[in-house]
């Protein structure tokens, strides 16, 4: 699995804390991580949370990414905005309870993290314990046991659902400010990361346009 990592502006000083804690437990997993940024909270390119639910977008969507960690502050903001896109299910986890039952439960695509409330003393750990019951148990198993079958319908219902209220994202994309879409790929390793990845020809052929 290909993990990548966003962080918004307010948070970015401690993407290095969170890219350790990340590849220190997925890595021995066989996951990869790739950093899309921010790498400093002084990056000239500045990643609002709307950003990284657009950024975050684009890599699911096309492939580039299998799964997305990312947050903001209180990590909802981050939730949200990833949540406004097809493609992406976000869920908020703040425990490694939200991360084992996310997983199992919900069986989305991406993750959204409070790195500024709660994250004090130890902070990395619970990162660490997060990162551990989000990838190293499985997805989409159910829980609880006894709740397994109509939990994994649910998921189905859920998924249909969104399929039928989301237009497709490059719609999406160019119905947005264009502005604010450039901002959101403008990280110096971004077209180093992301075209060696993308699986998705049109969208590629559309991201180049706004570089």
């Amino acid at each position: 699995m290909k993990i990548a990592l966003i962080n918004e502006n307010s948070q970015a000083a401690k993407n290095g804390i969170i890219e350790a804690a990340l590849k220190k437990v997925v890595e021995p997993m066989g996951h990869e991580v790739v950093n899309y940024g921010m790498y400093a909270a002084d990056d000239k390119a500045q990643l609002t949370y709307v950003q990284c639910g657009i950024l975050a977008a684009i890599l699911l969507n096309s492939g580039a990414a299998d799964y997305v960690i990312t947050g903001c502050g209180t990590g909802e903001g981050a939730m949200l905005a990833l949540n406004s896109f097809p493609g992406v299910i976000c869920g908020h986890v703040e425990d490694p309870v939200d991360a084992y039952t996310f997983a199992h439960v919900n069986d989305g695509n991406a993750v959204a993290m409070p790195f500024a409330k709660g994250f004090g003393w130890g902070g990395e750990l619970n990162l660490e314990y997060c990162f551990e019951k989000l990838f190293g148990f499985g997805h989409g198993q159910g829980y609880p046991k006894e709740r397994v079958e109509p939990e994994q319908r649910n998921k189905k219902i859920l998924d249909g659902v969104r399929a039928a209220t989301f237009k497709p994202l490059i719609q999406c994309l160019k119905s947005i400010d264009q502005d604010l879409l450039k901002g959101a790929v403008a990280g110096e390793k971004f077209s180093e990361l992301f075209f060696a990845s993308c699986k998705d020809e049109e969208l590629a052929t559309y991201v180049k346009t706004l570089l």
